[in-house]
């Protein structure tokens, strides 16, 4: 009767010879061949600290080297890391200005007139160059002081 010692807890077990044949009957149960054949490490996230196991496969597919434990976190790190120019669709930033507005925590109210209404403020580029996209260049206005800044040039309060 051959006895053979498990690679993983090092009981002595039975095993066929026939399977002994056939390189198998290494393991004593199914549990130690699991984690033998579990082959991996455990990795912080990289965004939020917590551990996840991941198999050398999912550690070689990595093209950043980073790794997450999830989508959530893997968005996060690409949304910070791949937008404006370093993003493959980056067309020259001139629709940026929105982003410009909303970074630089500008409260949007009328230059002109001082209205609030979120759903008639629209941004205006006061050099009228559209990819001059800096602070100092864009204002707040209502769509009825734009429609007076631009055909009856009406003055900003700056």
């Amino acid at each position: 009767m051959p006895q053979v010692r498990c690679k993983i807890c090092n009981t002595e077990f039975y095993a066929r010879p026939s399977h002994l044949k056939r390189g198998e009957g290494k393991f004593c149960s199914r549990k130690c061949q699991y984690q033998g054949q579990r082959k991996g490490v455990f990795i912080l996230c990289d965004i939020c600290g917590t551990e996840k196991w991941k198999t050398q496969k999912e550690m070689k597919q990595s093209k950043s080297g980073k790794h997450f434990c999830s989508k959530k976190c893997q968005t996060i790190w690409r949304n910070k890391y791949f937008s404006g120019e370093k993003h493959s669709n980056w067309q020259g930033g001139e629709f940026t200005y929105q982003k410009v507005m909303k970074e630089n925590k500008i409260e949007p109210i009328c230059n002109v007139c001082g209205n609030r209404d979120k759903r008639i403020l629209i941004i205006h580029h006061i050099d009228h160059n559209r990819k001059h996209n800096t602070k100092d260049n864009l204002v707040w206005l209502c769509r009825n002081c734009h429609y007076l800044v631009h055909i009856f040039n009406q003055k900003l309060k700056i």
